[in-house]
């Protein structure tokens, strides 16, 4: 019972049951992915060149503010990856979650509240709670996030070009988040899929599940081993396999930061990515372990999820009403 519930998992047989499913479908996962990549570039071919008429006409004052950032430090490529893919990143991170926390502990704005996912719960959340995430949060960040750019910065360095003076195009600026994106979304789905082995999942996953209704913070709320394997590194590798330009590496890692946050917020906010599918992961622990929802429908570790009121309000807010009143949770039955 105690390893039901800690991993979602009921008995021997399903981990080993699940073990050859997972097998089976990397191969069927690599196929797809590649066809969908083939297709992706085939759109983004396109596409890309109407963006780009729009690109070039802002094209001479992002290359203009570039290069004043660039000549302001110096030329000191250390100094430039550090603000690009440390310091920004981190700006970004703590004023977007700095104003849910507000919201988190005091029920204001009611904008903000009133769009909670599971109702009634972190309503105010436990500031003790919080203030050990903010804390495990920070160390994340700074012992260990940090310490991993120092190799990121000499690779870069070897590619050659990623603190050229010149900007990429914005078609080589759409492959790169691209393949960035892709990337993160197979090493996350599996290693995850791994912190959730029963073994792992005692001893380093729980920790990020001791928030079964998450908040911000809570996305690199983690044991340093998941942080890590799961959080940074499939983050780092697509732009240290592509080589990208720090100006990319910089609105990725701000993105992926962003993104994460609000998987994790515990509001669907109008206007907003959707964070409910992540927010069932919470609540369930072995459903949608990944973050585009590919994997997850491939492996099948989405099947609850797809039949629950959650699938149905899994899609971008476009009014000011709550989903959570639209397309309420079906009333208990009384036993």
């Amino acid at each position: 019972f105690q390893m039901k519930r800690d991993s979602g998992y009921s008995t021997m047989a399903e981990q080993q049951k699940q073990g050859e499913k997972l097998r089976d479908a990397i191969r069927i996962t690599a196929w797809v992915l590649g066809t969908g990549l083939l297709v992706f570039t085939a759109l983004v071919n396109s596409l890309s060149g109407y963006l780009q008429n729009i690109w070039d006409a802002s094209g001479h004052f992002c290359q203009t503010a570039w290069l004043k950032f660039y000549y302001l430090c110096e030329g000191k490529e250390w100094t430039i990856f550090l603000i690009g893919a440390a310091v920004i990143p981190a700006l970004a991170f703590w004023c977007f979650n700095g104003i849910l926390m507000v919201a988190d502990v005091t029920g204001k704005p009611t904008f903000i509240t009133r769009y909670r996912i599971q109702l009634g719960k972190n309503d105010p959340v436990d500031t003790k709670k919080l203030r050990q995430a903010i804390y495990t949060a920070l160390c994340n960040q700074f012992c260990i996030s940090l310490p991993m750019l120092v190799p990121m910065f000499y690779v870069l360095k070897w590619w050659g070009n990623s603190f050229s003076k010149e900007l990429p195009t914005f078609r080589w600026f759409l492959v790169d988040l691209s393949i960035s994106t892709l990337i993160e979304e197979v090493l996350f789905y599996y290693t995850h899929r791994l912190v959730h082995l029963p073994l792992l999942y005692k001893h380093i996953h729980k920790k990020h599940h001791e928030w079964t209704a998450p908040i911000g913070i809570v996305s690199i709320y983690a044991h340093p081993v998941e942080h890590i394997l799961s959080n940074t590194l499939p983050v780092m590798t697509g732009p240290m396999i592509m080589g990208s330009h720090i100006v990319s590496i910089g609105v990725w890692f701000s993105l992926a930061l962003l993104t994460t946050s609000i998987s994790h917020c515990g509001y669907h906010l109008p206007f907003l990515p959707s964070p409910e599918f992540h927010d069932f992961h919470h609540l369930k622990f072995n459903q949608c372990y990944g973050v585009l929802g590919v994997l997850d429908y491939l492996h099948g570790t989405d099947r609850v999820f797809r039949q629950s009121k959650a699938y149905e309000r899994h899609k971008l807010l476009l009014s000011l009403t709550p989903l959570s009143e639209t397309i309420p949770e079906e009333p208990k039955r009384a036993e």
